[in-house]
């Protein structure tokens, strides 16, 4: 028997048609994801004053009125652009999960636009969600428009609106490989070899186009290189259960909120009302507004006590659940990292007073992969995403290992839905 993954493509031909419809679904991917991020870093500009540097620190530097108005102004805005696409817009489909798994590769442009554009405003007004839901949903749009000028097949239009998918979330993070691994193994489920081959020339291209004029760096800055030790390997065993179980409930919680967000003209009050309390909330603890991209940094900076990062790695996921669960549509990536990082930061601090030897930081990195990957059900994909977002890690592979696989079992033994499938819509027309 010859290798089983080198002897035909599979249900999707990658036909001479096929690699041409990829090459510019990947660029227009990454041209798009580049705007997607100017316009969201215009409105952080607008709204904070915010350029470069903390996130955080720029709204923290605001008065407390201004974070609450900027929160009322994201609910009166997301509302009334959600209210309308969902009403007018409602014979399309915008969620590239479902198109995806059910087999179709359908997503239309126009309602996917409108979606991503209100997601990105809102987020750099303050509201609790990652920002790669729009340039990921945005991908697989153009993918199956392309689909159908290129006249492919079903299989080759699933695969290509996969791939652009996978190569949204690769350009504006600047993670190529964190991408294809996440267009094989959370949205294809597949790691064959024609798989690998669309999904890593894919984010390749994506992320290459966003290097025009988004940044080469890490995303994660100033990350130690750490290193393997006995007492880090001991903590990831036991944190690995602990973020399973801590990932398990945020997961029943997402999909708890998302089936009971408002429909038809209650978003227009429900919304409002959601995001201005968050805005209340944000008056004493502003890192949990945006995408909780400083929570993350300063956990893996080793900065925080016990105490403030336990309650962030509560709040964190309560105040994006809530977002979503106003009916916001939005990333939850970040979010969940930043959950991880400050959890496994938590669990370092105390486990430092009974075994010295693993840096905080270093169990922040270990805790935001393991909370990833048990979310996503994807352990590789985390490993890969958090080696590269912060340009550390392998010096702590082992340990990483450890923690996702144990906390990725315990998500699964328990229940085995993930931050994807636990949100996926009843059928009612997409996000």
């Amino acid at each position: 028997m010859e290798q089983p993954n080198v002897t035909h493509d599979g249900a999707a031909a990658l036909t001479p048609r096929f690699w041409v419809a990829l090459v510019v679904a990947s660029v227009l991917t990454g041209l798009i994801g580049q705007a997607l991020m100017w316009l969201l870093r215009a409105v952080e500009y607008w709204a904070y004053g915010f350029r470069s540097g903390s996130y955080q620190a720029a709204v923290a530097a605001t008065s407390p009125l201004h974070r609450v108005l900027m929160l009322l102004l994201a609910g009166v805005l997301g509302a009334l652009g959600w209210y309308a696409t969902r009403r007018y817009l409602a014979h399309q489909s915008s969620e590239i999960d479902d198109a995806v798994w059910n087999g179709s590769g359908k997503v239309h442009v126009r309602r996917s636009l409108a979606t991503s554009v209100v997601s990105e405003v809102t987020i750099g007004l303050g509201a609790s969600a990652g920002r790669e839901a729009a340039p990921k949903l945005m991908g697989g749009a153009v993918a199956s428009f392309l689909s159908t000028r290129f006249a492919l097949s079903d299989g080759q239009r699933v695969l290509l609106v996969a791939c652009a998918g996978g190569a949204g979330l690769a350009a504006v993070y600047n993670v190529p490989l964190g991408g294809a691994f996440f267009t094989a193994e959370v949205m294809l489920g597949s790691f064959a070899l024609p798989v690998v081959l669309a999904a890593l020339s894919s984010s390749f291209i994506a992320t290459l186009t966003g290097w025009l004029t988004l940044s080469h760096a890490a995303t994660y800055s100033d990350v130690a290189n750490f290193q393997y030790s006995t007492s880090l390997l001991v903590w990831s065993s036991i944190a690995g259960v602990v973020i399973g179980l801590f990932a398990a409930a945020n997961i029943r919680i997402l999909g708890w909120v998302a089936h009971r967000r408002p429909r038809g003209a209650n978003l227009l009050w429900v919304m409002p009302l959601a995001f201005t309390f968050l805005g209340i909330v944000g008056i004493w603890r502003p890192e949990l507004f945006g995408n909780g991209i400083d929570i993350a940094h300063q956990a893996f900076l080793g900065v925080g006590t016990l105490s403030l990062l336990l309650l962030l790695a509560v709040l964190k996921p309560l105040a994006t659940a809530l977002t979503l669960g106003a009916g916001a549509a939005g990333g939850v990536f970040t979010p969940v990292l930043a959950t991880g990082a400050a959890l496994g930061g938590a669990l370092g601090v105390a486990w430092a007073h009974l075994w010295p030897g693993a840096p905080v930081g270093a169990c922040a990195l270990v805790g935001a992969a393991a909370m990833i990957g048990s979310s996503m059900q994807a352990p590789l994909a985390a490993l890969a995403l958090v080696t590269e977002l912060t340009h550390s890690g392998l010096g702590v592979m082992i340990p990483m290992i450890a923690a996702t696989t144990i906390a990725t079992l315990v998500v699964r033994t328990l229940d085995g839905y993930s931050i994807y499938t636990a949100r996926l819509p009843r059928h009612e027309g997409g996000t």
